[in-house]
């Protein structure tokens, strides 16, 4: 993970946009400037990053599904539980399973675990809608090869 820049999936591990379906892994940094302030003395990652790698876990499977036709932006968080404090050097899996795609939104059901126990969980929603322009798109394709985001997915059949 690079914090600063909220990149937050690591490697995607499994992918199935037909089931809706989606695993990644996420390896907290041991150092960031985030735990300077989040606690001092006591570093934890913060609530709202846990919240933004469910979310980002939940964005690759849509733009899976869609074969990168269409982008997902957060729009809605419901029923988020804070479960456990995760330490740094910790390592996140983060699922996340589609509850619905069209109408333009979209609504996962996130899961981050460490150790085997549960960290988080939440409903995310997102409007689905266009790409806002050429540069996002680039630099989307570009992170989903870098995290191992399947080739095939990423155009229109």
């Amino acid at each position: 993970m690079i914090l600063e820049y909220f990149q937050m999936i690591d490697r995607i591990v499994e992918i199935d946009p037909d089931a809706g379906t989606i695993r990644a892994h996420c390896q907290v940094p041991v150092e960031s400037p985030i735990f300077d302030g989040h606690f001092p003395g006591y570093r934890r990652l913060p609530g709202a990053l846990m919240i933004e790698t469910m979310a980002q876990t939940g964005g690759w499977v849509i733009l899976a599904r869609r074969r990168f036709a269409s982008m997902p932006f957060l729009t809605r968080v419901e029923s988020a539980k804070m479960r456990r404090f995760v330490e740094p050097g910790e390592t996140l899996e983060g699922t996340a399973t589609l509850t619905h795609d069209g109408s333009g939104f979209a609504v996962i059901q996130a899961v981050l675990t460490t150790g085997g126990k549960t960290a988080a969980s939440a409903e995310i929603r997102y409007a689905v809608g266009p790409f806002p322009n050429e540069t996002i798109l680039a630099a989307m394709t570009q992170k989903s090869r870098e995290i191992g985001f399947p080739e095939e997915y990423l155009h229109v059949s």
